[in-house]
């Protein structure tokens, strides 16, 4: 059976230590040298760039989020060993591991060594799919002939090359299509290399749970338990037409899931579906100057990453979180797209204005989606607000000084609230 060595990278024929240097470390399949789709995920990502940059944090648990009423964004292996895990609420995650140490999310940082990474995915492949900032999916077929060396090789390079140059770790999962090269890279971490053949899938899926299903979370599991779907073999025993006329469109999908099939190409071009920030508060909210404050903070966030990546978007949405975590969503769609912070906030700001609701909220948030490009972006002028262009013009103008000086070189005054 074809293995390699993960340290090395020697090829050899299956056993229990590589031949050339004894690491134990092996991969071994019978399809590892001919299967072509990837995913790439790094491990516990924000918390290991922080335990790099601080030697002082190694061997202790460290939980990346906000403040005690706050999320948890992500947590290294210690912490997990704990029960604390990605979204959960600070407080709770501190009364499972009280050790930890907690820091703010740096995202411009993680941002930067994000590009690092990518940098070295495209000298693999042209063909990378990026899906957050820690995790893309690969295609290397036809890399063969260019590198001498199959993709399975490629992708331990590439692990390989993380660790010594930036000191991170990462999991790969290896199949034959995008939605097995997710669940393989789970499969194994931290430092895991997992594979899906062709031949095995079947018998892979066989028993396991339908909530592998990547995209499928609480509420779509209790859909599927409600028709009495809980494993991929329930899943297989329905018929397609029964399933899509069940589930809607995604019942197709499921049928094919339920076979190990996925048509999906890697796209390298696929198109950003939103963009939002969000502040959970250290105490309740009700005070609408205050939450007036917020919203044009995270309104200059949601713009900058907005202008960052070329972009613009016609749907504003306005997200609260009452005390007792009931979420409050509000949305408008404007005449045309806009990547301004202006005009953000003043639409979240009547969003709110207009919301009966009147708290607290330990949470808000805006978020601006139909994602186009920024070109098709503020191209009319608001004849309801003739200080609309002058406002406009003053932003540009305060981007191009904060991108000179620092982001500090201009503050507005509403921001200080």
């Amino acid at each position: 059976m074809p293995a390699l060595c993960r340290d090395c990278l020697t090829p050899f024929e299956t056993g229990p230590r590589c031949p050339a240097c004894r690491s134990p470390r092996i991969v071994s399949h019978p399809e590892l040298f001919s299967l072509a789709i990837a995913h790439m995920d790094c491990d516990a990502f924000y918390a290991s760039v922080e335990k790099r940059d601080d030697p002082g944090l190694r061997g202790r648990p460290v939980i990346v989020g906000g403040s005690r009423r706050g999320v948890v964004s992500t947590c290294c292996y210690l912490a997990r060993i704990k029960g604390v895990r990605s979204a959960m609420p600070m407080f709770q995650a501190l009364r499972l591991c009280p050790e930890a140490v907690v820091i703010k999310p740096r995202g411009n940082h993680y941002a930067a060594v994000s590009r690092q990474i990518r940098a070295m995915m495209d000298d693999l492949t042209p063909v990378v799919e990026p899906l957050s900032l820690d995790e893309a999916f690969l295609d290397l077929s036809g890399t063969e002939r260019l590198h001498r060396a199959p993709p399975a090789v490629l992708l331990a390079r590439l692990l390989r090359r993380m660790e010594d140059e930036l000191g991170l770790t990462g999991s790969v999962g290896l199949s034959h299509n995008k939605f097995l090269a997710k669940i393989a890279s789970d499969l194994d971490k931290p430092r895991g290399f997992s594979v899906i053949g062709r031949a095995d899938t079947a018998g892979f899926l066989r028993g396991k749970p339908v909530r592998m299903i990547w995209g499928v979370g609480a509420a779509g599991q209790a859909q599927l338990e409600s028709a009495g779907i809980r494993t991929f073999d329930d899943l297989a025993r329905w018929d397609r037409k029964d399933l899509i006329h069940r589930f809607g469109q995604i019942g197709e999908r499921l049928w094919h899931l339920a076979r190990g099939e996925d048509s999906r190409r890697v796209n390298p071009n696929e198109p950003m579906k939103s963009i939002s920030a969000e502040t959970t508060f250290d105490e309740d909210i009700a005070d609408r100057d205050l939450l007036d404050g917020h919203l044009w903070r995270l309104a200059e966030r949601v713009a900058d990453r907005t202008k960052a990546n070329g972009l613009a978007g016609r749907t504003v949405t306005l997200k609260l979180k009452r005390a007792d975590f009931t979420t409050i969503t509000r949305r408008h769609t404007l005449r045309e797209p806009t990547q301004t912070a202006d005009r953000l906030y003043r639409e979240a700001a009547d969003l709110l204005a207009h919301l009966g609701d009147p708290g607290p909220f330990r949470l808000i948030g805006v978020g601006l989606s139909d994602i186009v490009p920024a070109r098709e972006a503020d191209l009319t002028p608001d004849l309801l607000d003739p200080g609309a262009a002058r406002r406009a013009g003053a932003e540009r103008a305060t981007d191009t000084i904060r991108a000179r000086f620092g982001p500090d070189a201009i503050v507005k005054g509403r921001s200080l609230r």
